[in-house]
């Protein structure tokens, strides 16, 4: 299932939303060379978030493969800045433009129920724990971890505490056939985050999918707890009057 659309209009601009999403592109194209190898690489290597090397658990000197004859050298720099970096870096086309969309999808809401300014400050505590929660499941991993999904993860959980019934419209895959339905959004992300849960388990084995789920876990679960202490109820209230007209308004 893939989100198209949600029906919740919004009362305030999702001016912090949007300008993540044009910093993300921003940075895709100019710092990572839009895909383009080595830029790709170099700028992975270099703000992306290597577990092991932040934690100084990997020796120095360590080669990472990063595919096409590149490789990634670890020197146990302890660079503490990749833990905000890595969430503006992505490692493809699809990768950026999966996670651009869903941020946009559910960031204008949860934006409109705390303001630009809090929002702000909630999306990056959001990818910290995200980070986090990656490093305690795997502090040896040598393989940079990149990607906005793990703060737009606290979104998606932030956006389910908020709105739970608001309507999602998305697309169904079943084989060659598609088809389009309107589901709330508890079912939805309800499905999305026992997707990331599944996903873990692996990983708690020790065989690496090579996708942060934990990360994806650990915002999810970071969103939902952070929403509790940074909406205004002056907002949600707002929201919930608007909501009425179509009649999902306890949620």
């Amino acid at each position: 299932m893939f989100p198209i659309r949600d029906e919740n209009p919004t009362l305030h601009k999702a001016v912090v939303t949007f300008l993540i999403i044009a910093i993300n592109a921003l940075v895709w194209i100019f710092v990572q060379g839009a895909g383009f190898n080595p830029t790709l690489a170099k700028s992975v290597c270099t703000y992306g978030l290597i577990p092991g090397e932040l934690l100084g658990l990997v020796p120095a000197g360590t080669h990472v493969p990063m595919g096409n004859g590149l490789i990634c050298v670890i020197d146990n720099s302890h660079n503490w800045y990749t833990l905000v970096t890595s969430m503006f870096m992505h490692g493809g086309w699809f990768h950026i433009i999966g996670n651009m969309w869903f941020l946009a999808i559910f960031g204008d809401n949860v934006e409109d129920s705390m303001g630009s300014v809090r929002f702000a400050l909630f999306y990056l505590l959001c990818g910290l724990a995200a980070a986090g929660t990656q490093m305690v499941l795997d502090p040896h991993s040598v393989a940079p971890m990149v990607g906005a999904s793990g703060a737009i993860g606290g979104v998606m959980g932030a956006y389910v505490v908020l709105y739970p019934r608001a309507p999602i419209h998305m697309l169904v895959f079943l084989g060659f056939f598609i088809t389009r339905i309107v589901v709330p959004a508890y079912f939805m992300l309800g499905y999305w985050f026992l997707l990331q849960l599944l996903g873990v388990l692996p990983a708690l084995g020790g065989n690496s999918s090579g996708v942060a789920v934990g990360a994806h876990v650990g915002g999810f679960l970071a969103g939902v707890v952070l929403i509790f202490f940074f909406k205004r109820m002056d907002r949600v209230r707002e929201k919930r009057a608007l909501r009425t007209w179509r009649g999902w308004r306890r949620s």
